[in-house]
């Protein structure tokens, strides 16, 4: 399980540093074998290889009605593997998508992370908080 929330930065040509508390689970469970795709929410999400074969197969299932939606996370689905120093490419066409450019937040969100450019992490993040909480935290116990 992945959880915590990394501020990192690009390098100049576009490659991620994985935070070193995360690179001996990849290494261990993926063999540093990541696949990167869009979020509809605007960011990146970067699935270990085993976790993407069980998500892509959860996307090939869909009906033909959500053919657009796969065609977003297939279509733009980038395998990379990280290199010695536990470094990845996120290609030029994902970080456009998602408007990133060098400052980012890495967030661990269980099977997987996302990748937000920071300014826009943070822009909705606060707009998160300024709302009401969701119906599924109604009985939830903090």
């Amino acid at each position: 399980m992945f959880q915590g929330a990394s501020s990192l930065s690009l390098d100049a040509k576009g490659r991620l540093s994985v935070p070193t508390r995360h690179r001996d689970v990849l290494a261990a469970t993926a063999a540093g074998q990541l696949t990167i795709t869009r979020h509809p929410d605007g960011c990146l999400m970067i699935f270990p290889r085993p976790e993407w074969e069980k998500f892509r197969e959860r996307i090939a299932q869909l009906p033909m009605s959500a053919q657009w939606w796969k065609r977003i996370f297939l279509g733009n689905a980038m395998d990379v593997e990280m290199d010695a120093t536990g470094r990845v490419l996120v290609s030029p066409e994902l970080r456009q998508a998602a408007g990133i450019a060098k400052e980012t937040i890495l967030l661990g969100m269980g099977s997987h992370f996302e990748l937000w450019d920071k300014a826009a992490y943070e822009a909705q993040e606060a707009e998160a908080l300024q709302g009401a909480m969701p119906d599924a935290f109604k009985d939830f116990s903090f």
